[in-house]
């Protein structure tokens, strides 16, 4: 749980912006993309396999 302790002479907008500069350095908004688009390892690899076969069929001599 994020934390912002707003200053008295501050204004709302001003801790806003501190408020989210800080919940985007927590990192919390990219992990939970990361983890919505999982693919299991061996999808990854077998997907590495048909691309590099790929390009070697495209490109290759």
């Amino acid at each position: 749980m994020l934390i912002i302790n707003v200053k008295e002479d501050e204004s709302i907008d001003r801790a806003l912006k501190r408020y989210k500069r800080k919940f985007q350095k927590t990192g919390l908004i990219k992990e939970l993309r990361r983890r919505k688009n999982f693919t299991k390892p061996s999808v990854l690899r077998r997907n590495e396999v048909l691309d590099a076969s790929y390009r070697l069929k495209k490109f290759g001599s």
